[in-house]
């Protein structure tokens, strides 16, 4: 790869980082009605879907168990939301709407196309379609990231283990020789 490559490579992911930053950063700010943007995601799921587990809810839109847990408590405590856990498996734990919930989410029912509109502000269908094809490459690519680079890393330090080790046995070699 030549230099010119590496530079645009670099660039690029500095841009990404920036852009997810910027992203979280400009989600978190946003509270309608003592109700986060995630909060918001996790109702809308749940009306459209119907009442649905945790964990699932959690894995579908990316949420840690504890931001689950904490994004419900509030959900839960303004009434828009209640948990239901049933007799079968008390430790599944399941969210449904309350009509308080289904209230609220009539009242904000733009957020969600404000949203889109605002990050995809701009774009022509191609582009959207051009977009659609890099993320979806980007999530394949960031799938086994971690063991990848772990690998590589250990793979590099296995590497100059060894050759400190041969580096020692030949001095130990030498200085034995030296001896005689």
């Amino acid at each position: 790869m030549n230099e010119r490559n590496i530079e645009r490579l670099q660039e690029l992911d500095h841009l990404f980082r920036k852009l997810v930053r910027k992203f979280v950063k400009e989600r978190d700010k946003i509270t309608i009605e003592g109700i986060s943007l995630p909060g918001l995601m996790i109702m809308r799921k749940v009306m459209f879907s119907g009442e649905q587990r945790l964990s699932d809810l959690a894995e579908e839109l990316d949420l840690s168990s504890g931001a689950i847990t904490a994004h419900c408590d509030k959900l839960e405590d303004s009434g828009y939301a209640e948990r239901i856990r049933y007799k079968e498996d008390r430790r599944t734990i399941y969210l449904n709407i309350t009509g308080q919930g289904k209230a609220f989410l009539d009242r904000n029912h733009m957020v969600g196309q404000i949203n889109i509109d605002a990050i995809f502000n701009g774009l022509s269908d191609d582009e959207v379609v051009q977009q659609l094809h890099i993320i979806r490459k980007l999530i394949e690519n960031i799938e086994g990231m971690s063991d990848k680079i772990l690998s590589a890393a250990k793979e590099h330090e296995d590497g100059r283990a060894a050759k400190e080790a041969q580096r020692q046995a030949k001095e130990t070699k030498h200085n034995h020789y030296l001896s005689y």
